[in-house]
C-alpha cells in the first residue's frame, strides 16, 4: 500500500481536526476532504467514504461510536479497502465499534491538546493497532511524520491507564479550581494570589486555566465515557475525606504513614528521584522565564546559522547570556527568548536590537514591553 493516501477526516471542523487536515496535507503529502457531521451543509459521511481511503474520526468521545456505527453501515463491503482511524481520549469503545466494519483499524490518542508545531515532536503518542496490514506502510510513515514519542498498547489497557493520567488529574484540578473560586473570592480572586506563588501552586494554576480555556465537552467525555473513570473518582474521594478526617484529629503521625511513608514505598526511589529532578528543572523554567529583562526574537530563517549569527550580536555588544529558551508564540512562530546574567543598560539594549533588527537576523518581539519600562 502506498505511503500517501486520500484521507477523509470526520470531525473536521474541530481542533484537531484542523490540525490533522493541515498535518496529512503538508506532513503527509495527502489529499485531505472534511466532513462535519454538525454543520448539514458540509461534505457527507456517505461522500467522504466513497472518495476516501484514509477515514480519521476526530469527533467528541461521546459521538464518536455512533458515527463509527453510521459509517459501518454506509461504507459496507468498501471498508475492507480502507484504513480507519480514531483520534479520540479513549479506545475500548471507538476501535471495537470500527472493528465491526472490514477495514484495518488504528486507535490514536496524542497526549496533548492540537499543537502550534506541525508535528508532535516531544509528545506521547498512544497506539492501538488492531488490524494493520496492507496498510502498514502509511502506518509506519505516519509515525515517522508524527514524530511522536509513540507508546503501543491495547484499548482497555489505555483506558484504565486514561482514568489516571487524565481522569484523575483534571478532576484533582477542577476541584482546586472549585476551592479557589470560592475561597480566594475574599482575597482578590485567583489571579490575586499569583504573586504569592510557590513552583507547585504556579503549576497548579496552570493546569486549572488550562482546563477552563478549554472546551467543556472535552474535558466531560474524558471523565463520564470513559468506565474505568468511576472507582477513580470513588479512590479520590475517600483519600481527601481520610485527610480531611486526619487533620480535624490532629492525627499528624497517621498523616505521616498513610500519605507519605505507604505511597514513598510503592513509588520507589528510582521515580521519586526523576520526578523529583523534573520538578526543580521546571522550577528552574519558570524562574528563567519571569526574568522580567529577557529579550524575545524570532528567528525568520530556519536554517543552520541561523542562532549563531544571532548570539554573535550578544558577543559584539559584550553582553552575557543567563539562559536561552526557544517556546513559540500563541500564533505558532517560534521564537528564542534570552535572559541575561546582568541586564544591559537601556542604551546598550537599544543598540543590541537594532542590530539584529538592521542584518535582518530576527524580529525582536518585546520592545514595546521593554519600551514601557523594562529594563
Amino acid at each position: 500500500m502506498r505511503a500517501t493516501a486520500t484521507v477523509g477526516i470526520v470531525g473536521s471542523a474541530g481542533a484537531y481536526g484542523r490540525w490533522l487536515a493541515t498535518f496529512f496535507t503538508e506532513r503527509m503529502g495527502c489529499r485531505v476532504f472534511g466532513c462535519d457531521p454538525a454543520d448539514p451543509a458540509a461534505c457527507s459521511l456517505a461522500e467522504l467514504l466513497a472518495h476516501c481511503e484514509v477515514i480519521v474520526f476526530s469527533a467528541p468521545i461521546a459521538d464518536t461510536p455512533r458515527l463509527i456505527g453510521e459509517a459501518v453501515t454506509l461504507a459496507g463491503a468498501r471498508a475492507a479497502a480502507q484504513l480507519w482511524i480514531d483520534v479520540t481520549s479513549i479506545k475500548a469503545a471507538p476501535v471495537a465499534a470500527m472493528l465491526a466494519a472490514p477495514a484495518e483499524v488504528l486507535g490514536l490518542h496524542p497526549m496533548t491538546a492540537p499543537p502550534k508545531a506541525p508535528s508532535l515532536r516531544g509528545r506521547v503518542l498512544i497506539s492501538c493497532e488492531a488490524r494493520i496490514e496492507q496498510w502498514r506502510s502509511f502506518v509506519d510513515a505516519l509515525y515517522v511524520a508524527l514524530e511522536a514519542e509513540r507508546v503501543e498498547c491495547d484499548p482497555q489497557q489505555h483506558d484504565r491507564v486514561m482514568a489516571l493520567v487524565q481522569a484523575l488529574v483534571h478532576a484533582g484540578h477542577l476541584a482546586q479550581a472549585g476551592v479557589l473560586s470560592t475561597l480566594a473570592a475574599e482575597l482578590g480572586g485567583p489571579a490575586a494570589l499569583f504573586p504569592f506563588r510557590s513552583v507547585s501552586f504556579e503549576l497548579d494554576l496552570a493546569m486549572a486555566d488550562r482546563i477552563l480555556a478549554g472546551n467543556p465537552a472535552i474535558y466531560a467525555g474524558i471523565q463520564f465515557d470513559n468506565p474505568a473513570v468511576l472507582p477513580v473518582l470513588d479512590s479520590l474521594t475517600a483519600r481527601v475525606a481520610r485527610l480531611r478526617e486526619l487533620v480535624r484529629a490532629g492525627d499528624r503521625e497517621a498523616f505521616e504513614r498513610e500519605f507519605i511513608a505507604a505511597p514513598r514505598a510503592v513509588f520507589g526511589t528510582g521515580e521519586i528521584a526523576r520526578g523529583n529532578h523534573g520538578f526543580e528543572q521546571v522550577g528552574y523554567l519558570l524562574a528563567d522565564l519571569a526574568h522580567a529583562g529577557a529579550l524575545s526574537v524570532h528567528l525568520p530563517e530556519d536554517r543552520p546559522g541561523s542562532l549563531r549569527a544571532l548570539l554573535e550580536v550578544f558577543e559584539r555588544h559584550q553582553v552575557n547570556l543567563a539562559s536561552i529558551h526557544s517556546s513559540r508564540t500563541p500564533a505558532g512562530a517560534v521564537h528564542f527568548r534570552f535572559s541575561f546574567t546582568l541586564a544591559p543598560d537601556p542604551a546598550t539594549r537599544r543598540a543590541l536590537c537594532a542590530d539584529i533588527e538592521r542584518d535582518a537576523i530576527g524580529r525582536v518581539l518585546d520592545e514595546v514591553a521593554a519600551s514601557r519600562g523594562a529594563p
